[in-house]
């Protein structure tokens, strides 16, 4: 392999290897993700973005790719979003603000700050408007219509021993019987599904620290329900502008931060009437500001970008410290 420059960046946590794909060589970006991204032999993060020119014709100055951690393609991620504002800007790629990021979910504005030393510190993404219908986020349900919201719908007890009854003879593990994490979380018999430009399920708890994630996300995300798999939230309410989550990431599991995932527990709370159109969400990496505005109908995300260090990858990793 090529050695390829690299910069590791991250949101809140939510990390990834960021590559500059106009200036290094990226056959294989799947692989590429699979191979960087174990944090105990490698670069060690969520994941792979790639950022390059846009496609010919797409009013842009840039255009990013994901590659979860398991080397699967993601259409877009809020925190890395931010953090592409931040490479863009910092590099001089473009110094436009908003800068136009191209994204499997279409153009999206970022607008960003610098901090005290120049560089970019922090940015705000216009994440879209939400979709709700069953068909947008590309799930199935029983009794329901592609054109349904499923809102508040029924996931009780017996639908998780179910869920995680499968996923266990799916992996060849024994399924375990013991749901006391279900009263202790005090997790509700309901769900709420989104999509901002991926999918979301968003379930309600007192305290999501006592959510197993590592067991019951796995089993939620490859449901029977979710051909395209799904994120996994587990949200608590501390107050009707503040609440408080944890995520079972697509495709790369437990992570400190989600961007859209904020943004689509933020639209379930409100569909819900469990929280206000403008909230601060507390997740384990750090907190984001998430705003549904009632006009435009568009959810906007404010949070930092940080910049952790930049590198080489070619087999052995050359670290250069950096701002």
């Amino acid at each position: 392999m090529n050695p390829i420059r690299f910069s590791k960046m991250h949101g809140i946590g939510n990390d990834y290897v960021y590559v500059d794909a106009d200036a290094e060589h990226v056959p294989d970006p799947a692989a590429l993700a699979r191979a960087v991204s174990d944090r105990h032999t490698a670069i060690g993060g969520d994941g792979v973005i790639l950022v390059a020119r846009p496609s010919e014709g797409c009013a842009a100055d840039a255009r990013m790719r994901i590659f979860n951690a398991d080397g699967s393609e993601a259409q877009m991620c809020g925190n890395g979003l931010r953090c592409v504002a931040k490479f863009v800007v910092d590099r001089g790629m473009s110094a436009a603000n908003p800068l136009r990021i191209e994204t499997g979910r279409g153009v999206l504005s970022v607008r960003w700050w610098r901090g005290a030393d120049g560089f970019v510190c922090e940015a705000e993404v216009d994440m879209g408007a939400p979709m709700l219908s069953l068909s947008q986020i590309g799930a199935r349900w029983p009794g329901a219509s592609p054109d349904d919201r499923l809102v508040g719908v029924p996931f009780d007890l017996p639908m998780w021993r179910e869920a995680i009854a499968v996923h266990a003879a799916r992996v060849g593990m024994h399924a375990e019987s013991d749901l006391a994490w279900w009263s202790a979380s005090r997790t509700e018999p309901n769900a709420t599904l989104v999509s901002m430009g991926n999918p979301h399920i968003v379930f309600w708890c007192g305290d999501p620290d006592r959510v197993p994630l590592e067991r019951v996300g796995a089993a939620i995300e490859h449901h029977a329900f979710f051909p395209q798999r799904i994120n996994v939230h587990f949200a608590a309410v501390c107050g009707r502008d503040h609440l408080r989550m944890r995520t079972w990431e697509r495709g790369s599991g437990i992570t400190l931060a989600c961007g859209t995932g904020a943004s689509a527990v933020l639209v379930a709370g409100v569909l819900e009437d469990r929280c206000t159109r403008s909230a601060n969400i507390d997740l384990p990496g750090g907190r984001l500001r998430i705003e549904w505005d009632s006009e435009s109908g568009a959810v906007r995300m404010r949070g930092p970008a940080t910049h952790a260090f930049d590198g080489v990858w070619g087999g052995a990793l050359e670290v250069c410290h950096g701002r």
